[in-house]
């Protein structure tokens, strides 16, 4: 099955973006690790693309001289793009079209002036190399739950986001989040007590503590994968990295439950476990 080969993550001082993109943090995770594979498909999750109308994936994949015989994808949906492209990454891998793919979730995250969201945000990017030999963690399965919910957007021409307060929790974050969560546990039949980490997207400072108390998870399960008071909601970068931070110091055999989530509204579960 298709699995984690690599992964890398790259979060600025303070978790803010001075002259940073997405492009150019991704760039900078990728420069930290040695013996690239041979990159066959580039997906690229974030809301902060540098150019509308350009691919930031074909950046990245001639950047490295992967291309130019390489498939590349520029993914949106909110906070969830880059579990969205490990998704696709998956099948591609699982289906034997890719032998190495990479996927990216990498955001410099925008607010308004004095919105309350400028508070919360931040800056960051996760790389991850997808794979079926040298895997350091098996993704066993994966399911989504999405619905049309307007809890955040911003047209195309508005520099920064909007958002309807009374739909970021309950209608937003925790249906959809439980949702997934719930729906991959039918799939693959897991029992709470049998998780070693559970991973949780982290818009502020408090959701994800909230979501683990309402599954009647122990808290202690998801502090290794605390980032927001390093950088804030980097958007698609935040479940990502904090992914990583929890591979960092998982132990062979480990089983981890991530659950993503993007605004409009939708939440990517995942299943994986630590060779």
């Amino acid at each position: 099955m298709a699995g984690i080969t690599a992964y890398s993550v790259y979060i600025p001082v303070n978790g803010r973006s001075a002259d940073e993109d997405s492009f150019t943090m991704v760039v900078a995770a990728i420069d930290k690790l040695n013996d690239l594979p041979d990159v066959e498909a580039v997906y690229f999750g974030s809301e902060s693309h540098p150019y509308k109308i350009k691919s930031t994936a074909a950046m990245v994949a001639d950047w490295f001289n992967w291309g130019p015989k390489v498939m590349a994808a520029d993914l949106e949906f909110a906070c969830k793009s880059g579990t969205t492209a490990l998704q696709m990454m998956m099948g591609m891998v699982d289906s034997d079209m890719v032998a190495n793919g990479l996927i990216v979730g990498a955001d410099v995250a925008q607010a308004r002036a004095g919105d309350a969201l400028a508070k919360t945000v931040g800056s960051g990017a996760a790389a991850f190399f997808i794979g079926k030999e040298n895997v350091i963690a098996d993704l066993v399965a994966t399911v989504s739950f999405c619905t049309d919910t307007a809890d955040f957007w911003r047209h195309q021409d508005e520099e920064a986001p909007r958002h309807a307060g009374r739909f970021t929790g309950e209608p937003g974050y925790f249906r959809h989040t439980i949702g997934a969560f719930e729906e991959l546990q039918k799939k693959t039949g897991f029992k709470t007590e049998e998780i070693d980490y559970f991973v949780f997207h982290q818009p502020n400072a408090t959701f994800s503590g909230r979501v683990a108390h309402k599954l009647g998870i122990d808290l202690a399960k998801i502090e290794a994968a605390s980032v927001f008071d390093k950088m804030g909601n980097a958007y698609s970068a935040t479940v990502l990295v904090a992914l990583a931070q929890v591979l960092d110091v998982a132990q062979a055999g480990a089983k981890i439950v991530m659950v993503s989530y993007g605004s409009g509204a939708g939440a990517d579960a995942f299943l994986i476990e630590c060779k």
